[in-house]
């Protein structure tokens, strides 16, 4: 997908930068990394994702990912030196008011304080990118053209400039490289608009054109383009740096409309229809899930298949209105599964079986990272943290 693309040409970069002044990396630039994959603005507002415990400078030589945090990880990422856990879930999800050892969330906590181990958690702001969890359940599927089920709203903004009609080009391309212009499969996406400015400088000022006390006219382009929100303050201030005028006009305006790759869920169709029970074994086969609960099976063959990582039953409805054949999610409650009224089939796995495969991806996108430090180790946790078993 584009969005994978354009983080994948941003990356160089951003190493070169590292690995110039740090033959370590630091904590910090490993969340910095993830964090451009992964935008913390994304995440949902009961989520706990970041850094949980740890010093951001501190530097390592090992991460090690994981589904979960367990004492089992911890020692498992003490035993191997790895100095950060990198997980899906959040270990710390509710307030710690103590940590006295009475619950293993509190003895998972102590455990990696102990060992100077750092805990990272990388949740639904993972899950609410198009490139995330959702497209890997879909690529384990193998369902093709992916879009987001339900977009995100109140992400972008517009930032619009006036630049001297000879500058327009260097502000705009400045401001597509800090993030500026980006909607769907589309970059340096802009609108411009010539026309005439005016400004009067007074005394102290050192105006770029015209002359103190007197009123100048000059030609100017109106540059406007989308900006995701967490991106706003660094397009405004490549902006800023590349324009030419001593004090640079400019309006923010939030916007109402949908990130056309950011949102819950995900949605995507087979390149043939198959049967259902070809369905079930490919999901079972696909996310080594031993059971697969379900509502009555649809009557057709199966072509589009909606889902979600994770508890999902909140998109239920998107998942009817889009016209999906199946929904595919977890942790359905026995009422929850009445809400298809015949419409639609609900295919339910377990929780941790639907995100089976982020650890590995994770660790995918991390090699990238641990090419700008050769001593560098990316592991990927051999404990299993799944607490259901199936008999």
């Amino acid at each position: 997908m584009a969005i994978v693309g354009e983080i994948a040409t941003l990356q160089p970069i951003a190493l070169q930068k590292v690995s110039e002044n740090h033959t370590m990396p630091q904590i910090q630039h490993i969340i910095d990394f993830l964090e451009r994959i992964a935008p913390p603005a994304l995440q949902e507002d009961y989520d706990n994702s970041g850094l949980l415990v740890g010093e951001p400078h501190t530097e390592i030589q090992k991460v090690l990912v994981s589904l979960d945090v367990t004492e089992e990880v911890v020692e498992e990422a003490r035993a191997n030196g790895a100095g950060l856990i990198v997980s899906h879930h959040p270990i710390v999800f509710r307030p710690l008011r103590s940590l006295t050892g009475r619950n293993q969330v509190e003895r998972t906590v102590m455990a990696a304080l102990r060992a100077g181990i750092g805990l990272y958690a990388i949740h639904t702001n993972l899950d609410n990118v198009a490139h995330g969890v959702n497209a890997m359940m879909c690529r384990k599927l193998g369902l093709e053209g992916m879009q987001v089920l339900r977009p995100a709203t109140e992400t972008l903004a517009k930032v619009v400039t006036f630049v001297p009609q000879g500058h327009s080009e260097v502000v705009r391309n400045a401001m597509f490289a800090a993030g500026g212009g980006q909607i769907g499969q589309y970059d340096e996406c802009s609108f411009n608009l010539d026309g005439e400015g005016t400004f009067r400088a007074g005394e102290g000022a050192r105006p770029f054109v015209g002359q103190l006390q007197e009123r100048h006219h000059e030609g100017e382009t109106r540059i406007e383009m989308v900006v995701e929100r967490w991106n706003v303050r660094k397009v405004i201030s490549a902006m800023k740096a590349a324009h030419p005028y001593e004090e640079v006009a400019h309006d923010v305006v939030m916007l109402d409309n949908a990130h056309p790759t950011a949102g819950s869920g995900g949605i995507g169709t087979f390149a043939e229809p198959i049967a259902w029970s070809d369905f079930v074994e490919r999901v079972k086969s696909a996310f080594d899930a031993p059971v697969v609960r379900h509502t009555n099976p649809p009557k057709k063959a199966i072509q589009t298949v909606a889902l979600c990582g994770g508890t999902g039953s909140f998109l239920l409805s998107d998942a009817i209105r889009a016209g999906a054949d199946v929904f595919l999610s977890s942790d359905f409650k026995y009422h929850e599964f009445f809400d298809t009224e015949g419409r639609i089939t609900i295919a339910d796995i377990g929780h941790a079986e639907a995100e089976s495969g982020i650890s590995q991806w994770l660790v995918d996108q991390l090699a990238d990272f641990k090419l700008g430090f050769p001593n560098f180790a990316v592991l990927l946790s051999e404990v299993r943290t799944n607490p259901i078993h199936v008999s």
